[in-house]
Formats: structure tokens, C-alpha cells, sequence
């Protein structure tokens, strides 16, 4: 079985902490029960691939809470192997601890052995602490993606100190700030974006996430939260009606080149850097991945408490990864090969040890998103 403590970056921890006492009265229990709640009330706004949000909560008797987490494998293209779904969980672990901490508890989790990686779950116990609460709480809620243009003035040198001491042992970033870098980024985005939306297996996903006329969602990406213009998304819309209007509108009027502009190659210009993660040594199962998604976590909050905005650029790194294994994603010989195209792209820009990289995104200061993905309620989290 694995087993960890979820402990701020840096810190180590021996031994386990005792769990609290059962609440044995009417009145301890429901106190319990409140303060729980509240942990998973933040919790959930941890961030997950086109909110998929791959988890559910069981609170015991004892105010105790099970995690039933779940990958997308089955229908999504970009979660293939588990991992976009693993990263999740690990963004869900952490933000749990940063808000056990508001309520005066210390969160220990343990995943439970013998279970397929597709359905990992985590025993979730808590114990009181007296530490004082993560200053990250705040950032919890407001945390978001931004997909428009940022300003591309540098980050100040404490922001970066901070970015990099936020990531924790076990990793690094690699950034890409220089003019020359963030050109390089945005033509290896352009390509991506291009086998990204001619890819047949993604055209459902692509379908399904987007809640059309919407500023805010609580389980899909609002179309306002995208990033194009108010025609492009019109057109947009109509082409994702049907497969065969995006096959025609790809092969005859260059049908990607207004989505792949918009969203891709000209919000790769406007920022101040691109950002890599890379692991220690390369990740290799669903604890690697859960423990990533923590870093990623705590880098993005931190970069929120600062006043900085940032948007995911994982399709890069998920193509690379199924080129280098082999993964078998499309029945399209073609796109196979510009796959391996693109892995090669991405280890000319951040170098031989690409598959070391756990996240990437760009990152930059300026007006916030004003259109968002949102959380379901809590009561729609809870298995009863």
C-alpha cells in the first residue's frame, strides 16, 4: 500500500500522526461533520483537464472521508494512459491538506492497494494540529485559467524564487522567457493545436465540453472562458455540429488556421514566460503522477497569491509521451507521424530529458479571466 503524509513543500515527516479521537456525542459528531464538509468545499476547486473533475466523497461515521477517484481513459483521447486524471488527483490531494489546515486539522492519506488504476482511491484521515494555515487558502477559489493575452513584461525575481521554492524537492521548472523561447513555444503550439484539431478520436471530446453561451460552468469549459472571438466561436460551434463539417472546413477552408491563431499561436507571444516542470527522474506510474499533481498545485496557488494568471499547455507533453511509448491514439497513420514530429519539436525546445516534464504552461500578469469553469456542488460530490 502506498502511504504518505501530505506535508508542505520541504518538510519531512517520520512518522504518521496519531488520528483524532472518534467523536463519540451527537454534537462532536456534527461538528466533525461541518468542519469536513468545509475541507471538501474547497477542495473541490482543484483543478482538472476540461473540468472533469475525477472524483467523489464518502464522509463516515467518524468524519473520516474516502476519495473514489477515476480516469477518463475510456472516452477522452488526451487521458489515454491515466495520467491527466492522476495529476488531478494529485491537485485534489493537496488543495485537501491546504484546507484541513484552515480548519485545524492535519490531513494523512493512504491509497488503497489491489485496485485498478482506473478507479484509485484514498483514505482521507484527519487529526488536529496547531500549526497556523497555509497562506495558499485564500488562493483556493480564486485560482483560474486564463486564456487571453497577458503582458509580456518579465516576472519580478522574487515571483520566480517563489515559483521555483513552490514546486517543493523532486522538481524544477524550466522557463522560457526570452523572445527568441516564447516564438519557439508558440510554433511548437501552432503544431500541436493542428494535430489537436484534425485528430478524429478527439472530436468528441472537443464536442462535449463546451457550454455554449456561458460566462461560467459547473462541469464543462464556458465558451467565453476560451479565448477566441465572438465570431470564431460562432463558427466554431457550427463546425463542431457534426465530424464530417470539421473534415470538410479542415481540407477546404483551412478550418483550423482562425482557431490555432487565437488560441494558440498568438497567446504563446503574449506573456512573460512559458514554464516546464520537469520530475527528477521521469515519472512512471499513478504515484509519480498523484505526487506531481501536488507540485503542480502548489506552484499554481502560489503563482494566484502573487497575482499572476496561467493557462495548462499539457497537449504537448501528452503527444510527446504517446509517441515516445508508442501509445497507440489514432487510427490515422498521418497524425501518428506528426505526433512523433511534435516529440522531436518539444525536446529541441526543452531538451533531451523531455520526459521528465510533468506540466507545462505560460504564465504572466494583466487583467484576470472574467469567464470560468466552476465546481459541481458539493452535495453532487458526495456518495451517500
Amino acid at each position: 500500500m502506498t502511504s504518505t503524509t501530505l506535508a508542505q513543500p520541504g518538510s519531512t515527516a517520520s512518522t504518521v500522526p496519531a488520528p483524532s479521537p472518534s467523536p463519540t456525542t451527537l454534537a462532536e459528531r456534527a461538528t466533525r461533520r461541518a468542519k469536513v464538509e468545509r475541507i471538501l468545499d474547497a477542495a473541490r476547486w482543484a483543478p482538472s483537464g476540461d473540468n472533469t473533475q475525477p472524483w467523489r466523497f464518502h464522509i463516515d461515521a467518524a468524519g473520516d472521508v474516502v476519495v473514489h477517484g477515476s480516469d477518463t481513459r475510456d472516452h477522452c483521447v488526451y487521458d489515454l494512459d491515466g495520467h491527466a486524471s492522476q495529476l488531478a488527483l494529485g491537485t485534489l490531494l493537496q488543495t485537501l491538506e491546504i484546507a484541513a489546515g484552515a480548519q485545524g486539522l492535519h490531513a494523512h492519506w493512504q491509497r488503497r492497494a489491489g485496485l485498478p488504476a482506473q478507479t484509485p482511491t484514498f483514505d482521507v484521515r484527519f487529526c488536529h494540529h496547531g500549526a497556523a494555515p497555509s497562506p495558499l487558502v485564500q488562493s483556493i477559489e480564486q485560482r483560474r485559467v486564463q486564456r487571453r493575452a497577458m503582458s509580456t513584461q518579465p516576472l519580478p525575481d522574487a515571483a520566480v524564487l517563489a515559483l521555483e521554492a513552490a514546486v517543493g524537492p523532486g522538481y524544477r521548472i524550466q522557463w522560457l522567457a526570452s523572445p527568441a523561447q516564447r516564438w519557439q513555444t508558440a510554433q511548437l503550439l501552432f503544431r500541436n493545436a493542428g494535430l489537436r484539431l484534425t485528430l478524429p478520436e478527439a472530436y468528441p471530446t472537443h464536442r462535449d465540453i463546451i457550454q455554449w453561451n456561458a460566462r461560467f460552468s459547473d462541469d464543462r469549459v464556458p465558451d467565453q472562458a476560451l479565448g477566441a472571438d465572438a465570431l470564431t466561436l460562432r463558427l466554431m460551434r457550427f463546425v463542431l455540429g457534426s465530424w464530417g463539417r470539421v473534415r470538410f472546413f479542415n481540407r477546404y477552408l483551412a478550418g483550423t488556421w482562425l482557431p490555432r491563431l487565437q488560441m494558440d499561436l498568438l497567446p504563446a507571444l503574449a506573456c512573460a514566460a512559458h514554464l516546464v516542470v520537469k520530475a527528477d527522474r521521469p515519472p512512471s506510474g499513478i504515484d509519480d503522477y498523484i505526487d506531481a499533481g501536488r507540485a503542480v498545485q502548489r506552484l499554481w496557488l502560489t503563482a494566484t497569491q502573487l497575482g499572476l494568471h496561467k493557462q495548462p499547455e499539457m497537449t504537448p507533453l501528452i503527444f510527446a509521451r504517446y509517441a515516445r511509448s508508442s501509445t497507440p491514439f489514432s487510427a490515422e497513420p498521418d497524425l501518428r507521424r506528426q505526433a512523433v514530429a511534435l516529440e522531436q519539436q518539444l525536446q529541441h525546445l526543452i531538451g533531451a530529458d523531455a520526459d521528465h516534464a510533468v506540466w507545462m504552461a505560460r504564465i504572466g500578469t494583466g487583467p484576470g479571466a472574467t469567464a470560468r469553469s466552476l465546481r459541481r456542488p458539493l452535495a453532487q460530490l458526495i456518495k451517500r
